[in-house]
């Protein structure tokens, strides 16, 4: 009997959503899977979309969740590993006791890193779709960009490709309750993020490789040898929520606008970057975020809660974000122009991506506040170019049914 459970963190409101997609999927294939959670900031999310779920190990309450984002790969100090070795010791424990309790033959994990170790421990295959398309053909063909934040004071695309497979950054943590536990060591930060199957959650003409050549693809040194990628095309939410009145309102308005979503990020960047748009004859739609922005708000400007980004986006003419591929993806899903401004590596590799086509502008943080980014933004608003080369990424992604694939991914080896 097919048993999955999906392992959504709910630190982050993109892969909350993206397990939603694939709950959704699954369910219309005829399986319902459970789905487990060390909670956080956007369980709403789950109960919003009527989705039962269970908490394993400590629930992680706000603070938690924003000091995990601070401390997760890529974006804190490379020693430690986003966990204490108590919290990750307990997490993987009670995963490992849940899949047996449940007798669950297949987890797919939004980022719970956790189950690197307890899928190990329990015997259960394992799913990931966080890589998205951070995954090793991108690096073995030298097309992740130099960070836009200097990663161990570099900027080098050369490092950013080469560096995954060859260092255990992150890894220390992990690999000391391994020991403990009696399991394999994990041998390098790519295989920290990959599962047994990854879903490569983009489309290839974005990528710029092949479908076959991503899938052929084979671990060699540095990776776990059963690790298998397949592609599923776009993985974007799709939040049972409805635009608030007073959104409704705003976006009926006069144009343009500019929908600023950068949700899981330091006040201060959403702020400038408002600051920094004001210049434009444009009005400015602000996604909310954990933090208060409300003083923002004026007759140009209206601060949301957290909205349904698949029905604003078609609806605006420039979209703001850290380059999350969830947010990216409805960008392009609706034809329109992007401005990332990348938080930490992956993020830096999807904005450029899209930049490659022609349908982006990337941005370094440290130039949120500042005339460069109005400049991008009123040139990104005049030049139709942006918007055609979106317009053909939104229709190569119309051909595509990314929860669907990743579904029939998941159900073909969950038996």
């Amino acid at each position: 009997m097919v048993r999955i459970c999906l392992l959504p963190h709910c630190a982050f409101l993109s892969q909350t959503s993206r397990m939603i997609e694939i709950y959704r999927a699954l369910r219309d294939r005829g399986v319902t899977p459970r789905v487990a959670t060390h909670g956080g900031t956007y369980e709403s999310a789950l109960r919003a979309a009527g989705i039962e779920y269970d908490l394993t190990g400590p629930r992680m309450d706000e603070a938690r969740c924003a000091r995990f984002l601070r401390e997760q790969p890529s974006s804190g100090p490379v020693w430690q590993s986003a966990y204490s070795d108590d919290e990750l010791r307990t997490y993987v424990l009670a995963e490992a006791e849940y899949f047996a309790r449940h007798r669950i033959t297949t987890a797919v994990t939004g980022f719970t890193l956790t189950t690197t170790l307890s899928t190990r421990l329990a015997g259960v295959r394992l799913v990931s779709e966080h890589s998205a398309s951070f995954v090793p053909p991108i690096f073995e063909r030298g097309l992740v960009p130099a960070p836009s934040k200097p990663f161990l004071g570099l900027r080098s695309a050369w490092l950013s490709n080469r560096l995954p497979s060859r260092v255990r950054f992150y890894c220390g943590g992990f690999n000391r309750i391994a020991g403990e536990l009696g399991l394999p060591r994990i041998p390098s930060l790519a295989a920290l993020i990959l599962g047994d199957l990854t879903l490569v959650t983009e489309d290839p003409s974005v990528l710029g490789i092949p479908r076959l050549e991503i899938e052929s693809w084979r671990p060699g040194r540095g990776y776990r040898p059963e690790t298998r990628l397949a592609v599923t095309g776009p993985l974007f939410a799709h939040l049972p929520i409805p635009i608030p009145d007073e959104v409704e309102t705003f976006l009926s308005g006069p144009g343009p606008i500019i929908y600023v979503a950068i949700t899981s990020s330091p006040p201060s960047l959403v702020r400038a970057v408002v600051t920094a748009l004001r210049p434009l004859a444009a009005r400015i739609l602000v996604a909310g975020t954990v933090h208060d922005l409300g003083d923002l708000n004026d007759d140009r400007v209206l601060v949301g809660g957290v909205l349904p980004s698949h029905l604003v986006m078609p609806r605006v003419d420039l979209a703001v974000t850290a380059g999350g591929q969830g947010s990216v993806q409805t960008a392009m899903a609706a034809g329109v122009p992007l401005l990332g401004i990348p938080l930490q590596l992956e993020q830096d590799l999807n904005v450029t991506l899209l930049e490659r086509r022609g349908a982006a502008r990337w941005l370094p943080p440290r130039q949120a506040g500042t005339a460069r980014l109005a400049a991008l933004a009123r040139n990104l608003l005049s030049d139709s170019a942006y918007r055609r080369a979106a317009q053909d990424i939104r229709a190569a992604y119309a051909a595509s049914d990314g929860p669907g694939r990743a579904a029939d991914q998941i159900l073909a080896g969950a038996a």
